[in-house]
């Protein structure tokens, strides 16, 4: 079954509305979404109607998973797939607990370079690590020193998995990157289920990246060089942007929903 995690809607700080965010991905083929909204969007009334509406509007044909992304310390962010309930803390122990607890799939979403080192200190692990995230690391390439963070962390929790996602925003944004999970009859709980097991793959075009991170030699070289130069041109469309702002010339809507499509 193809889907795709980490979405965000209306509900939080996405350009889409819940039904628009269903057409998009029906259309591209999707059996199942995972939706984490920003848990600190939420007050208890707004948190009954998104749930409810995940729910009305999830189907045989397209099941709507909600889920929450939770903000922690040092601007560490957690997905919380398939839960609901607010956690209360930014304790990243605590939140994987709190996810644990409740049945859901805890995933540490695009983790920043500088927070390695801490990661690898927690006692708590959660069951997965974002290892490509084509928002934060860009379509082409993923950041291979995430995938070695996931490799040490699996010397000490073997079942870890590596995540692959859009982290979908914008209306105009990049949407390829996808999973195949292996969901039996495609309810909400055997696709939770699957991720949590390992059974899925990260699937971007023709390739196909396993559940474990595990990278090929060839993998490795071509996402650091693709990585690099993404990167490269990245960074100079940015400062190319910040330089226009300072002299009070904005980047037009239009350029930005494209330079969005483009990386």
């Amino acid at each position: 079954m193809k889907g795709a995690i980490h979405i965000h809607s209306t509900y939080s700080d996405g350009d889409l509305t819940l039904p628009e965010v269903c057409a998009t991905y029906r259309a591209a083929g999707c059996g199942f979404i995972a939706v984490t909204d920003h848990a600190e969007s939420f007050n208890a009334e707004k948190l009954r109607q998104y749930v409810a509406e995940c729910e009305a509007l999830s189907s045989p044909e397209l099941r709507v998973i909600a889920g929450l992304e939770f903000g922690c310390e040092r601007r560490m962010h957690v997905l919380g797939i398939g839960v609901t309930d607010l956690a209360m803390t930014r304790d990243p122990a605590l939140v994987f607990a709190h996810i644990e607890r409740h049945g859901g799939v805890s995933v540490i979403a695009h983790p920043h370079q500088d927070n390695f080192a801490w990661i690898e200190s927690f006692e708590t692990l959660p069951h997965g690590v974002e290892v490509w995230n084509s928002k934060y690391d860009g379509r082409y390439a993923p950041r291979v020193a995430t995938f070695d963070l996931l490799s040490r962390l699996q010397q000490r929790r073997r079942d870890l998995r590596a995540f692959y996602s859009q982290d979908m925003h914008w209306r105009r944004q990049y949407r390829g990157l996808f999973l195949d999970v292996a969901a039996g009859q495609g309810t909400r709980d055997e696709i939770v289920r699957a991720l949590r097991t390992g059974d899925f793959a990260g699937v971007k075009d023709r390739l196909r990246l396993p559940s474990s991170g595990r990278l090929t030699d060839a993998q490795r070289f071509q996402f650091g060089e693709t990585h690099l130069r993404s990167e490269r041109i990245r960074r100079l469309v940015k400062q190319a942007r910040n330089i226009a702002v300072r002299w009070g010339m904005p980047v037009p809507p239009g350029v930005k929903a494209q330079l969005r499509r483009i990386f």
